[in-house]
Order: structure tokens, then sequence, then C-alpha cells
């Protein structure tokens, strides 16, 4: 099979743990796999493919999560492994949807899409040593929606979700760490160091081919990212900021200075 179709056949894939293997099988594969960047693939009327739960409610009935008690514990992580579950689901649509782009950023999104699969199962896999299966608690669906909002144009893609939901986990995952370690959960800080340290290449990717496309078009990425925000109803990032991890990740110096500016209008939730 060719590399995007397959993409987009674990794309479909409704169990997690299956949709996970697959992922990173493919990107074990994906030099004996051929590429075709210019096929139009039809798409699918159900996508992603996902388990009948967790139950998707509004952002706002999600309730809030302490990880000082075993329960409250899971419920955080549960949180955490469903956005690495959705985020494999990004990673595999930015591979089968768009045409027509340079060979590496199918690939680039490719190996996006294996080490989120890693992130969710070593959260599954933690996960059952609390007692809780990925499934067990209710969650939202903010990734994805922006997905679909931005399905019709690569550079929003790009602008909005590595660059923008995604890049709040370098934000949130520090203190997010330092709640775990209080309450003596060594084993998470660790799992969250790891998608910590691999997300910030995440992002990176993002940023890359954001300033490729908007070159590409002749756009400013400053000033255009803020009409795609505009446009597609994207969340402002809250702060405190991880700073170091947002330069690390390739944002500018402007951008940076950007985040202290007015709020836009948006209320998707990341």
């Amino acid at each position: 099979m060719e590399l995007r179709a397959a993409a987009l056949e674990a794309l479909s894939i409704a169990d997690p743990a299956a949709k996970a293997a697959a992922t990173r099988a493919l990107f074990q594969a994906r030099d004996a796999i051929a590429l075709d960047t210019d096929a139009v693939l039809p798409q699918r009327a159900a996508l992603p493919g996902r388990p009948a739960r967790p139950v998707l409610v509004d952002p706002g009935q999600v309730p809030r999560r302490t990880p000082f008690t075993r329960e409250g514990r899971a419920a955080l992580l549960h949180a955490v492994a469903h956005i690495e579950f959705n985020a494999i689901n990004l990673a595999l649509d930015a591979v089968w949807r768009f045409p027509g782009l340079p060979a590496t950023y199918y690939r680039d999104w490719l190996g996006v899409a294996a080490e989120e699969a890693h992130h969710f199962t070593l959260l599954a896999d933690h996960l059952a040593t609390l007692g809780c299966r990925y499934g067990d608690h209710a969650a939202h669906d903010g990734l994805w929606t922006m997905c679909e909002r931005t399905a019709h144009d690569v550079t929003a893609r790009m602008a909005l979700v590595p660059r923008t939901l995604e890049a709040r986990g370098l934000d949130a995952t520090p203190p997010m760490q330092d709640k775990l370690a209080r309450a003596g959960d060594e084993a998470a800080v660790r799992i969250l160091g790891v998608i910590l340290r691999d997300e910030v290449g995440h992002v990176a990717i993002g940023n890359r081919w954001y300033r490729w496309l908007c070159q590409r078009d002749g756009l400013d990425p400053v000033s255009h990212y803020a009409v795609l925000a505009a446009r597609h109803g994207a969340p402002r990032p809250k702060g405190p900021f991880n700073r170091p991890a947002r330069a690390a990740a390739g944002f500018s110096a402007a951008e940076l200075e950007a985040l202290d500016g007015p709020p836009a209008s948006g209320t998707l939730r990341a």
C-alpha cells in the first residue's frame, strides 16, 4: 500500500491500541513503502476511527482533576492520554489529507504520529496500574474540532494545531509534573518528561512547515497567523508560558512577545 493511503487506513482504526501499533509499524516500514505526494485521496465518512468510549462532552462539563488521590490522578492522566490519542489522529490526518507537498513533510508527520502512539501506550500502561482504562472518563473533542476546521487549508492546519493547540502542552506539562511529583507518582513524571521532550520537536515541525508554506505563498508568518486564528476561532494561549520550550520549538522573538498582546476571539478549548 502507498504510504499516505496506509496512514488513512491507520487513522480509520477505532481500537486505540491497534491504532497505536499500526502507526508505529507504518513508521518502521516507511522506507519500504511507496510515497505518492500528489495523490488526492477520497474523504472517508467517519474520521477519525475511535472507540465508543470515552464519552465526548462539552469542555465545560469535564471536571477538574486533582492528582492527590488515586482516582483524581487516574482522571488527570486519562485526560492526557486522550490528548495523545487525538494527537495520533492529527498527525496521521496531516499525512494523508494534503497532497502536493515535499516528501519530507509526509515523513515528518508520520514520525510525529509514531511518537504520539508511543506516548499513548506509555500512558495507557500507567493508567492500568491505577485501575483505569482509556475510555473510563469523559473527555472533550477540542483538538479534532480544529482539525476539521482546517481540513481544507494546510497552512491553517500547521498554524493552529501544532503551533497553537499542541504548543499549549509545552506550557501545561511542567506544572502538571510538579503536582504529580508532590503526589508521589514518579512514573507519571517520567512519562510526561518523555512527552515534553518529544512535543518540543513536534511543535518545531509545525513551525517549520508553517513558515515554509508562508514563504511559498508570499505571506508574513506573524500577521497571517492572526488572520488564521480569527478566521478559524482559535483560542488565545493562556499563560504562564514555557518560553524556553517555545523558543526551542522554533517560535521567534516576535511570536513570543505577541503572547502578551491583547486577547483575540476564540472559544475552542485546547
